[in-house]
């Protein structure tokens, strides 16, 4: 039988099939291969051994998670203030992965000012932007209409409010909701392990712990502005084929930012990530 890998705890997979869930183990050598949650896998419905693991689409190394087919990156208007730079690395790695991607802004009542400066970033890039209040299911609606058809995986800091929103979404408490510290009002992680839920038919949300701290170094520095959507026309105008798109003369990005068809903040968070991918490189060995 054919089935989705649903959840893994303590060495045991829960696999998905005809709208069943199988408890199943797996033999030594699929173990050492990692089966991990998304897989799709062949098993035995007669003993619940997993004999095989299908093709994978896509693979996300950490948090280990596979065949996803889009990235919700949640940040919150407030508390904790949105993290940009991080909201940057999410969306080049889901470029770079070739899955799609929706930014969820979060705790709208919180800053509304917060709210339009960021749509204003991310508008005219071609993401699809919701805003949304998940205490009192504000928006809850037009998110659901965005995860449609799609095995989502939602992504962000602790507190910014994943876990409300996912049992919004889902109509009950799957997952224990964060909290903040008073101290620093920062998120205090409380999701262990990688799940997915069953919205509909082809439709599943997973809570991915430590995907606010996923790594993208499997990006090459030099090919991060392919990553980055709205840089890709402008760097044709570049003279140099080679341009890092950092302090060359002539370079299309550059000329692009001055005219404000590129954001200064992207612009400026492509550096960020570009020196700390460059600096890994050199550093590798």
């Amino acid at each position: 039988m054919k089935g989705k890998v649903i959840s893994n705890i303590s060495n045991l997979y829960y696999v998905e099939a005809n709208d069943k869930t199988y408890e199943c183990n797996a033999r030594g050598k699929l173990k050492d291969e990692g089966i991990v949650v998304g897989d799709i896998v062949d098993f035995n419905e007669n003993d619940n051994i997993i004999e095989k693991i299908e093709n994978r689409i896509n693979y996300i190394k950490r948090p280990k998670v596979s065949n996803i087919t889009q990235i919700v990156c949640v940040l919150s208007a407030k508390h904790p203030k949105p993290d940009l730079l991080m909201l940057d690395k999410q969306l080049a790695y889901a470029e770079y992965v070739g899955v799609k991607s929706a930014i969820v802004i979060n705790k709208i009542d919180l800053d509304q000012k917060k709210v339009e400066e960021i749509k204003e970033i991310y508008k005219d890039i071609g993401y699809p932007i919701v805003t949304t209040n998940a205490k009192d299911k504000q928006g809850i609606e037009e998110l659901n209409k965005i995860l449609e058809n799609n095995i989502n995986v939602f992504a962000g800091n602790s507190g910014v409010g994943k876990s409300t929103l996912l049992n919004d979404i889902y109509g009950e408490e799957i997952t224990k909701s964060g909290l903040i510290s008073n101290k620093n009002k920062r998120g205090k992680n409380t999701t262990t392990n990688v799940s997915l839920y069953k919205i509909k038919e082809n439709e599943y949300i997973a809570d991915t712990p430590g995907f606010s701290t996923f790594d993208i170094s499997e990006i090459e520095s030099n090919k991060l502005a392919e990553y980055f959507k709205e840089f890709r026309e402008p760097a044709k105008e570049c003279e140099y084929a080679d341009c890092r798109h950092i302090k060359e003369e002539n370079c299309g990005i550059r000329k692009a930012v001055q005219k404000r068809e590129i954001s200064e903040s992207r612009y400026q968070n492509f550096i960020k990530i570009y020196e700390d991918l460059k600096d890994k490189e050199e550093h590798k060995w």
